[in-house]
């Protein structure tokens, strides 16, 4: 399927007043960042209908500063959504993508944040090419003393790239606070899956298939290294695990075949032993 190379300007012009996006912010003992992540989608030139906060069963005050921060805002744009039991960011966000109610879905981790424009650029293309189910686009890596407010200047016309699925098993498209899509679609994050459950999400959207894209475009401040940080992504070995299963899912649902799957699970243990070697250097210097 062939897609415009550039996000013209006039889609900004087919953008309704109101923004038809539910925002999805999985939310566990995240007192030091979520105020930051909450007013980028405040500040958005484009303001998203609703902001659904989901709770992870964080057990240390971090509910009652979300319904402290939920104060500061109009009535009802903030919806919290407090979790009995830990499920993870997949059951967390599963849990908001339930609740929302808005004609797009667009997710924000609570240790990162918007850029003021990301709203506005990302779904004028959405609403302008209906068709496509999946948007992410690129992101800035930025230190944790980058402070709240380090926005850069962005062009709304962009490139675009159709994102594939053979694209998509070499290498991983977008962050997921990049991501919007469509409310309706059937897929959902791997429920039991801690680790790597974007990109089986990912995969199995564009495998359906449906389309996606990418637009290359910073629009999202992550405030951590890719790997080897804090959180999640500290377990490099058990995220290296969940993407050889996701390897071993597709081969299982019969989306590749034996071999495929051998070949792109030597290919990723190469890229592991890459990054295992990147970090080391970097926490010697």
């Amino acid at each position: 399927m062939a897609y415009p190379d550039l996000v013209d300007g006039e889609d900004l012009m087919n953008v309704n007043m109101s923004a038809a996006v539910s925002v999805v912010i999985p939310c566990y003992r995240c007192s030091g960042t979520i105020a930051r992540a909450i007013a980028s989608v405040a500040g958005q030139t484009l303001v998203p209908a609703e902001v659904i906060l989901i709770d992870d069963a964080s057990g240390d005050g971090t509910r009652e500063l979300l319904q402290e921060l939920s104060l500061q805002y109009p009535s009802g744009w903030i919806k919290l959504l407090p979790l009995k039991r830990n499920v993870g960011a997949a059951g967390a966000r599963n849990a908001g993508w339930q609740a929302a109610t808005q004609t797009y879905l667009a997710f924000l981790d609570s240790d990162d944040a918007w850029h003021p424009r990301k709203v506005e650029i990302q779904l004028a293309y959405m609403q302008s090419h209906p068709d496509v189910a999946l948007c992410g686009h690129l992101c800035r890596q930025l230190g944790s003393d980058a402070g709240d407010s380090p926005w850069w200047v962005v062009d709304a016309v962009s490139p675009v790239q159709a994102v594939t699925f053979a694209g998509l098993l070499l290498r991983h498209a977008f962050v997921t606070p990049s991501v919007m899509l469509k409310r309706n679609i059937s897929m959902r994050f791997a429920q039991d899956v801690r680790h790597m459950e974007d990109h089986r999400l990912w995969l199995d959207i564009v495998g359906a298939p449906l389309p996606a894209v990418k637009l290359m475009v910073e629009l999202v401040a992550v405030y951590k290294p890719v790997y080897g940080a804090s959180g999640l992504s500290a377990d490099m070995w058990r995220m290296e695990r969940a993407e050889l299963a996701n390897y071993r899912n597709l081969q299982c649902t019969g989306k590749i075949s034996y071999l495929s799957m051998r070949l792109l699970q030597t290919y990723s243990l190469a890229k592991y032993l890459r990054r295992l070697a990147i970090v080391h250097v970097l926490r010697r210097n």
